[in-house]
């Protein structure tokens, strides 16, 4: 039975593996691309590969032998998500950002005592870190980056106070820190609502991030800028453009909701 739910918890990863390698960059994808970016077999990436195109998940060329993501796969868990979200509005803004500013950008949320990378978009300006840790889908502790301390600070005092006595009581000796000095510094990061510090994920970058603004019962979402130290960059410009720019699309998301209950009513 162990074994069974093990095999179950492998293919949902490798599921999500496989969607998750489709970028701005990586539009048609080959059996080989998985194989040498994840290190799986050739033979159950075919079959894998094979089951998403039944599921109607990825198309087919059977020409060049590459697969596509269908609208199946964009819109699913889509129509539930804050509209922000829903209606690609975070997406477009990370890509202008990037365009902007050459630096690269991520959207973070928060899975149990880790921050994951929602979604990565690497800018113009190198960041050297090691291969497939800053990318879409990744973790690291919450105490680690910038971005986690964000995160960690949306919690209730109390509980945010059990979980970072916690991620230091499980750290290994090289990463434990100081309990009060972590904790004030969470806090005052939840007080301005952004964070600059490491980037972590492993790298040497630093990072400004944001709190994104949600509604109640929503999940907690953080966006920054990645960039070396040595870049030469004034981290606040950063958090002012991130904050000036999430204010800009929410007042479009509002201005086009407002538009929709126009025309609903006309009819």
């Amino acid at each position: 039975m162990a074994t069974l739910e093990g095999n179950k918890a492998k293919t949902a990863r490798r599921v999500v593996e496989v969607l998750e390698f489709f970028d701005e960059h990586h539009r048609h994808v080959t059996v080989m691309d998985i194989v040498r970016r994840y290190n799986r077999p050739q033979s159950s990436t075919s079959e894998l590969l094979a089951s998403l195109v039944e599921l109607g998940l990825l198309y087919k060329d059977s020409g060049s032998r590459s697969y596509t993501l269908t609208p199946r796969a964009a819109i699913l868990g889509s129509l539930s998500q804050p509209s922000l979200v829903r209606d690609g509005t975070l997406s477009m803004l990370i890509d202008r950002l990037v365009a902007q500013t050459g630096l690269g950008t991520a959207l973070f949320g928060m899975v149990r005592l880790n921050a994951q990378v929602f979604r990565w978009c690497a800018g113009s300006k190198h960041v050297a870190h090691e291969r497939g840790q800053l990318a879409s889908g990744a973790q690291e502790r919450l105490c680690e980056s910038a971005a986690g301390w964000l995160l960690l600070s949306t919690n209730a005092p109390a509980y945010c106070e059990r979980v970072v006595r916690r991620l230091n009581a499980e750290a290994p000796a090289d990463r434990k820190f100081n309990y009060a000095s972590m904790l004030q510094r969470v806090q005052e990061c939840g007080r301005r609502g952004y964070a600059i510090g490491p980037a972590a994920f492993g790298s040497s970058a630093e990072m400004a991030a944001i709190l994104l603004p949600v509604q109640p019962g929503e999940s907690p979402m953080a966006m920054g800028f990645v960039y070396q130290p040595n870049d030469q960059i004034e981290s606040m410009k950063l958090v002012e453009l991130l904050q000036s720019s999430v204010q800009r699309c929410i007042r479009h998301t509002a201005n086009q909701s407002d538009l929709r209950e126009v025309v609903s009513n006309a009819a």
